[in-house]
């Protein structure tokens, strides 16, 4: 890759990321660095991507706060998958018997609020734990768990079911 495309490259990147990285990266770049389109593609990505959520540290033997790290957690991936999971029960018994008023909720009604209670607390453990350690990632998985709780309700509004 030639001197100039990767000095434009490392300059994608925050200063404190050029700073701490960017002599040892635009090296790489020059001497031994991948300039297929694929490979620019991902640069450019990371780059922007390292704006979002920049790299905090630089223990790389500490624990990994990265938002893939943390999504991994159960705690964060439990209340979406109960979310999605009473939004589907919802869902599936519109297709089954349709929408409008309904008298006597049902085995679906009363799993649905199961799903939809027990995830509070799960997600007040999230936000207790993860917050203090992780900020911006542990607000980024509270408003997806947020908005899928949201879709779920809405999806028994909008089909007069509650």
């Amino acid at each position: 890759m030639n001197r100039s495309l990767a000095h434009l490259l490392v300059c994608l990147y925050p200063r404190s990321w050029r700073e701490r990285y960017g002599t040892e990266f635009e090296t790489f770049l020059e001497t031994g660095g991948d300039s297929s389109l694929g490979a620019l593609a991902d640069i450019v990505w990371s780059a922007f991507y390292e704006r979002i959520l920049p790299t905090r540290g630089g223990d790389m033997d500490g624990p990994n706060r990265s938002l893939g790290a943390v999504m991994k957690q159960p705690s964060a991936f439990l209340p979406l998958a109960m979310s999605i999971s009473a939004l589907a029960m919802v869902l599936g018994y519109v297709a089954r018997y349709g929408g409008g008023p309904v008298h006597d909720e049902g085995a679906v009604g009363h799993l649905w609020q199961l799903l939809m209670a027990l995830q509070m607390p799960i997600v007040a453990y999230f936000a207790f734990k993860w917050l203090p350690r992780a900020p911006r990632q542990a607000l980024y998985v509270l408003a997806q768990h947020t908005g899928a709780a949201l879709i779920s309700v809405a999806a028994v509004f909008f089909f007069r079911l509650g």
